[in-house]
């Protein structure tokens, strides 16, 4: 291992030169306490910056191993650090040495959700923080003292105060850490209770605008408050007796006025699939880990997916229990996102009237008489959803503002009123028995599990040096050249899951996709390797995957059904 001064005699020979130059520095190095990787020199000073690591052994960086015991303490220690890094670097590193991204110095830092990432890896022997640096450039000439200055002078102050424990609070470690671990353990206790989600008393759901996901001033928020009827208290490892509202399996409306938090409360309980950091007030808001938002999404692209059961045979004769098509409506876009989302093993199905079709959702009785039922294809979701809980065990949550005749299948009914929530289900019924609705039943089949797709190992293979997969920020990959737009695909929080997930889909298509492995099979064999391998194992950077963070297979599926080349084939 070459060191420090081999480092400074490098950069000295080449400063000046052309920037490709400053390739001559890849390798590793003895730098104080611990080892610089380069592991790859960008090509240009405006091109992604270079890949570095560094790793301290653990006597040095003197982590209690506590932290880190198990897998839910662990991310949320490797989360932790992540953090300071990024702190540390804004603070002691990153300023502008000249063009391009010279001087950069940066991590892939997180949001309010705590992700398992290739950012940082902590294990018995040592600590790994993976991260960028914009080698600088005078025009495009290397800079190699400046560089060095980087290297060997601020690296080293922001190793000291991230990754040394000495330099930490451990107050403010130990409550990230227990914080993760406490959520963790209360989602796994959701199905033993009977609950498909849980929202902690205390806790603060608005945001603070519609750009920041940062909680609303405690000022202005108002806190959660479960409705005594649903008041549950769970033990977990840390914080002892947490209460709120557990959220029971079956059908759940949450009503109300506008404006008035339904919404919110939704938005809540659909990021509860994750973990998120101490002090953004969802705490211990947790939900089914394979929950699923469903809405429409006129537009999108659908293969071969088997909506009959929700949409019959469309004018024209067009088969709908094998169904593609370019340009999907509201009603046939929202099936076949529920379709999916059962085909990814979801529980639990979100949706808000606001973003759904409407007549996807309801036919009324005057509806019912102006258009007789062998003139509609649609069986709407109001007659589907007691089926969907009865006969298929899966859970729905839905935001209604308009379509009172849900109360008749629903098996609670929760009104939010000046953002507090109340337990409505008694009331509800008095009203339906009321107002009695005039609304026929409609369903033409008993539902059952839908056929189930093998994508063919065509649809995502790439075929030469001009094939690319190129991930674009949180919403868009372009696969071939071939847009997949996930957009509304509400559930991805990072754009790194959006680029875990484009490495993903080459990793399947080159290990696990035959022609006869269904995609929630090759999902679900991508997920076995990587929890015994980590994220590590889809990167093609070798040592380097710093910028993936691990998306759910929810979401991973939602790509791969939007890819407009995917061809894929039933098997019942």
């Amino acid at each position: 291992m070459q060191d420090e001064r081999d480092l400074r005699r490098r950069l000295e020979k080449i400063d000046g030169r052309g920037y490709k130059a400053y390739r001559d520095i890849e390798g590793r190095y003895s730098v104080g306490p611990f080892t610089l990787y380069v592991d790859h020199v960008q090509s240009d000073p405006f091109a992604p910056p270079s890949r570095m690591r560094v790793r301290l052994p653990q006597q040095t960086a003197g982590m209690p191993e506590d932290l880190y015991r198990g897998p839910h303490r662990r991310r949320a220690l490797e989360d932790f650090l992540t953090r300071r890094f990024a702190e540390a670097a804004g603070r002691y590193a990153g300023r502008q040495r000249g063009t391009g991204k010279s001087g950069m110095v940066a991590i892939d830092a997180p949001g309010q959700e705590v992700l398992e990432r290739t950012s940082m890896v902590i294990c018995g022997d040592w600590v790994e923080a993976r991260f960028v640096v914009g080698l600088p450039a005078g025009g495009r000439k290397v800079m190699g003292r400046k560089a060095f200055r980087i290297l060997a002078d601020e690296i080293p102050q922001v190793v000291e105060h991230s990754l040394m424990y000495e330099s930490l609070d451990p107050r403010e470690a130990a409550r990230h850490v227990e914080a993760v671990e406490d959520q963790a353990h209360l989602r796994s206790r959701l199905p033993e209770l009977g609950l498909v989600a849980f929202v902690a008393d205390g806790s603060v759901l608005p945001r603070r605008s519609g750009v920041s996901d940062l909680p609303m001033d405690s000022e202005e928020a108002v806190p959660f408050q479960s409705p005594p009827e649903l008041r549950t208290t769970v033990e977990v490892p840390n914080a002892g007796s947490v209460s709120g509202m557990g959220l029971p399996e079956g059908v759940t409306l949450i009503v109300g006025g506008g404006y008035h938090g339904k919404s919110t409360l939704l938005r809540a309980i659909e990021r509860g699939v994750y973990d998120h950091v101490p002090g953004d007030g969802r705490e211990c808001v947790v939900t089914l880990g394979d929950a699923c938002k469903v809405r429409a999404e006129d537009g999108r692209s659908v293969r071969e997916a088997d909506i009959h059961h929700f949409i019959g045979d469309l004018p024209g004769g067009q088969d709908t229990s094998r169904f593609s098509t370019d340009n999907a409506s509201g009603s046939t876009s929202q099936a076949a996102n529920i379709v999916e989302a059962l085909e990814s093993g979801s529980r639990l199905l979100l949706l808000d009237e606001d973003t759904s079709a409407t007549n996807f959702m309801i036919r009324d009785a005057r509806m019912q008489t102006l258009v007789a039922e062998e003139h509609e294809p649609i069986t709407p979701l109001i007659d589907r959803v007691r089926e969907l809980h009865d006969a298929l065990g899966v859970s729905t949550v839905l935001v209604l503002g308009g379509s009172g005749d849900y109360i008749d299948v629903a098996d609670q009914v929760l009104m939010m009123r000046e953002y507090r929530l109340l337990e409505v289900t008694e009331r509800a019924r008095e009203v339906a028995a009321e107002f009695e609705s005039r609304r026929r039943f409609e369903s033409r089949t008993s539902l059952s599990p839908a056929a189930r797709r093998a994508p063919q190992p065509g649809s995502f293979r790439l075929r030469g040096r001009r094939d690319k997969v190129r991930p674009k920020g949180l919403s868009l990959i372009l696969y071939r050249r071939t847009p997949i737009d996930l957009s509304l695909v509400e559930q991805l929080v990072s754009p790194s899951q959006t680029r875990a997930i484009a490495r993903i889909m080459v990793y399947m298509s080159k290990r696990y996709l035959d022609g006869t492995a269904t995609l929630s099979e090759a999902v679900d064999r991508v997920m076995d390797d990587i929890a015994g391998s980590g994220l590590d194992a889809v990167s093609p950077f070798g040592g380097h995957p710093g910028e993936l963070a691990l998306p759910r297979k929810q979401e991973i599926c939602a790509a791969a059904n939007r890819f407009r080349q995917l061809s894929a084939r039933q098997r019942r």
